[in-house]
């Protein structure tokens, strides 16, 4: 079926859109000029829509706004966004009702003409989705970026082509409960993550593993032999299994051996990238690089990856030099909203910087995030809603020692900018890495990172 006929066949359907975010307005729009009888449910209230709003509601969308939005939903077919978890109580007595639960990623998924590549994981999803993408660019495909990265992608359906590539970035919340089979699914680490979101951590990761308990043994699967969570999956998985590691050599995929990434196919290995190819630094990013490759691997040269390689320069609001002012370089790494990742970024760098951490709450243990912070950091100066718990954490971490590194506590984000560009002399970095996500006052880590980019640049 294409998306035209998908659409007729639901046309006598009474529909629910929950939310009108980035990701449900054209499924919305689509659904509303195709003749559908579509209700948006909302938690804003009238006073709080905007005009992308008003341009759904003049074609015909009906709004149901307030704390109550999610009350006695009865629809036919209700589209979920992404955040509202399958076994809210809402969709559960709407599903016992006799509702189709989906979400505008499922439908694509299958209706999608093309091979698809999806990227699911608790750190690095962006930047390896971002890298297979830009590696299959190079070598000539077409490629759609998209998920929970770029655009929605569902519209796009009547103008891809049967060669062309689909790499989807997948959180936990779009996976959970969803039906999918890509053509080759990649699963970069596993770490406690969104616990505020699910059930518990076992939640968390049976979320992940939808991205590939569907796929077949003509399909592929990219693992992380250095993740104790991911190794045992290879017992559920029927794909064709490719492993990249730091730290050992795999039996098919890629390795690194300190200096170089190796291609490994059972006992045949051969040298790809020198570790001195890759622009982007750290060691996680070498997992991205090694990663991507094990997911474009038979599609892309040798050539095109060290091209790619020493051309790519990251992604905004990855390790992001923003400025050197003074002697000061300042850099948003307002996309690190996870301990682990703001760790790996922090033992990227070549001097020990002065950080800003803090945000919304995700419910996650900080303890490893304070010993990181008091290995690799000079200063930490927290804020946000989980300001207390994060100079907790740094205070009775055992790597605390001396009032090393000095830590500093100020919830308002402002003020906290601006007392730790005080603090920093010539020489030092200050980087915005929160190790949280951006929920407590900002609506996504984009808009964190460019207000932190204003703030930079209003420096004198």
């Amino acid at each position: 079926m294409d998306l035209n006929g998908y659409v007729e066949s639901i046309k006598d359907k009474r529909i629910c859109v929950i939310g009108a975010g980035i990701s449900n307005r054209p499924l919305i729009r689509l659904l509303l000029t195709s003749g559908c009888n579509v209700t948006v449910c909302d938690k804003r209230n009238a006073e709080q829509l905007n005009s992308d709003d008003l341009a759904l509601i003049a074609l015909g969308a009906k709004y149901k706004l307030g704390e109550d939005y999610l009350s006695g939903l009865d629809f036919d077919i209700i589209f979920r966004t992404p955040g509202l978890m399958p076994f809210d109580k809402n969709l559960q007595e709407a599903r016992r009702r006799g509702a189709l639960i989906t979400s505008e990623m499922e439908v694509f998924f299958s209706l999608c003409p093309c091979r698809t590549i999806a990227i699911t994981g608790s750190d690095g999803k962006t930047t390896t989705s971002t890298l297979i993408s830009e590696l299959l660019k190079a070598e000539g495909f077409t490629v759609h970026l998209g998920g929970n990265i770029g655009k929605p992608l569902l519209c796009e359906v009547p103008f891809m082509k049967k060669n062309d590539f689909a790499v989807l970035e997948l959180s936990s919340f779009q996976l959970h409960s969803m039906c999918c089979r890509p053509d080759t699914a990649v699963i970069t680490n596993i770490t406690p993550n969104h616990l505020d979101k699910h059930k518990d951590y076992e939640d968390y990761i049976t979320a992940k593993k939808s991205i590939f308990l569907e796929q077949g043994k003509d399909c592929r699967l990219v693992l992380n032999l250095d993740d104790d969570i991911c190794r045992p999956f290879v017992k559920e998985a029927d794909a064709d299994i490719f492993w990249f590691s730091l730290t050992e050599k795999v039996k098919k995929g890629y390795w690194f051996d300190g200096t170089r990434i190796i291609r490994q196919d059972a006992d045949l290995e051969t040298p790809v990238l020198e570790k001195d190819d890759i622009t982007i630094p750290g060691l996680h990013n070498i997992a991205n690089f090694m990663t991507a490759m094990c997911a474009v691997d038979g599609l892309v040269t040798e050539e095109t990856i060290r091209k790619v390689a020493r051309e790519f320069k990251g992604v905004e609001h990855r390790i992001e030099t923003v400025r050197v002012r003074n002697g000061v370089t300042f850099i948003n790494d307002s996309i690190a909203s996870s301990p682990t990742r703001t760790v790996a970024g922090l033992k990227a760098l070549k001097v020990k910087p002065v950080v800003i951490l803090g945000g919304y709450d995700k419910k996650l243990d900080f303890s490893p995030l304070g010993d990181g912070i008091c290995q690799y950091a000079k200063a930490a100066f927290v804020t946000g809603a989980t300001a207390e718990k994060i100079y907790g954490a740094i205070l009775s971490s055992p790597y605390y020692d001396d009032n090393r590194p000095e830590v500093f506590l100020d919830k308002d984000f402002d003020s906290c900018f601006h007392k730790a560009c005080e603090y920093a002399v010539s020489g030092d970095i200050l980087i915005l890495s929160p190790a949280c996500a951006s929920f407590d006052r900002f609506r996504n880590f984009e808009e964190r990172g460019n207000h932190f980019k204003k703030l930079v640049m209003e420096l004198e």
